[in-house]
């Protein structure tokens, strides 16, 4: 299904998720990042498989948790970046941050700072794609956390209802903040979920890159001609606290490094590695290039202008004309 070079395209991208989210969460921690953040390091399987079956005018909505969602759509990591450090050059001209990074040319609704906020928006987007007749799907990311929010029911109800183009992906990496999901729900498994809105719910591995683009893929192609939804649950696990102020006392180091040993970029690297396709030196020059890279987004971001002062209600206001 895939030939060495694109399986060398998919470890790159998740590198490249995984440097600039480390990167970021060190400007963070130098007051160069503000507000908030959080990174989806362990995560980057979900991010790249589920995109990798997308085209590109195809929508994406994310979440706070979005950095890697927006990378894997093909967002520059320059102008990311820009955009989480505040700067004028970023992608919504630094008024968006980290938790609300959108390119709408790109099919990229936005990030949402709110537990489940994007479902509905998702929703509106699959709702638009099926009255144009564009053949386009939309997807929708959001937390186990979410899963329990009534936007999470309201969405799929109607889009259930009404046929939508839509993919519903839980990232389910098993802590909402620090509460596990199995002490606020008797469902096991969130893909059980979809039954009660007669639509497909389907288990995914999230830590394996393979398995996450198959099952997304199909039910892309499901939905572009008119099957309608289905919910995917990525069971996955994300290796870093939930934000900075997370002292992570609801889970053990040892659970952590149990899963760290299903690393999705380290799977891969082995998997190319095994085959022949690249030497462990050659792996090693890949990371160090993708580390440059997000310093060189790094250094550009704060070389980047910051916004002026009449921009501060551009962008903010829908004029009304009568």
């Amino acid at each position: 299904m895939f030939d060495n070079e694109q399986l060398l395209e998919v470890l790159e991208k998740m590198w490249t998720i995984r440097k600039f989210e480390e990167k970021a969460a060190e400007l963070f921690t130098r007051g160069i990042v503000r507000g908030s953040l959080h990174t989806s390091v362990g995560q980057e399987a979900v991010a790249v498989g589920v995109n990798y079956a997308l085209n590109k005018d195809d929508y994406i909505q994310t979440t706070h948790r979005g950095h890697g969602h927006v990378i894997a759509k093909g967002a520059d990591i320059k102008i990311v970046m820009a955009e989480l450090c505040g700067k004028a050059t970023g992608y919504n001209k630094g008024k968006g941050g980290s938790m609300h990074v959108a390119n709408l040319d790109m099919g990229i609704l936005g990030a949402n700072g709110i537990v489940g906020g994007g479902n509905p928006v998702a929703t509106g987007a699959a709702f638009s794609a099926q009255y144009r007749g564009t053949k386009q799907v939309a997807v929708s990311f959001f937390g186990d956390g979410a899963s329990n929010q009534g936007t999470f029911h309201e969405s799929i109800n109607l889009a259930a209802g009404w046929n939508l183009p839509i993919i519903y992906v839980n990232e389910n990496n098993q802590f909402a903040i620090s509460t596990p999901f199995k002490t606020v729900s008797k469902t096991k498994d969130i893909a059980d979920r979809a039954i009660g809105y007669g639509i497909e719910g389907v288990i995914v591995d999230g830590m394996d890159f393979f398995d996450v683009y198959e099952k997304t893929a199909k039910a892309v192609e499901k939905a572009r001609n008119g099957g309608g939804p289905t919910l995917l649950e990525c069971k996955t696990y994300r290796f870093v606290p939930h934000s900075k102020a997370d002292r992570e006392v609801y889970r053990t180091k040892e659970e952590v490094n149990e899963w760290k040993k299903r690393c999705p970029i380290k799977q891969i690297e082995k998997l190319l590695i095994d085959n022949g396709t690249i030497t462990e030196k050659a792996a090693r020059e890949l990371e160090s290039k993708v580390k440059q890279n997000v310093l060189d987004a790094t250094e550009y971001a704060l070389n980047s202008p910051e916004p002026s002062l009449d921009e501060l209600t551009k962008d903010v206001y829908f004029e009304v004309v009568e």
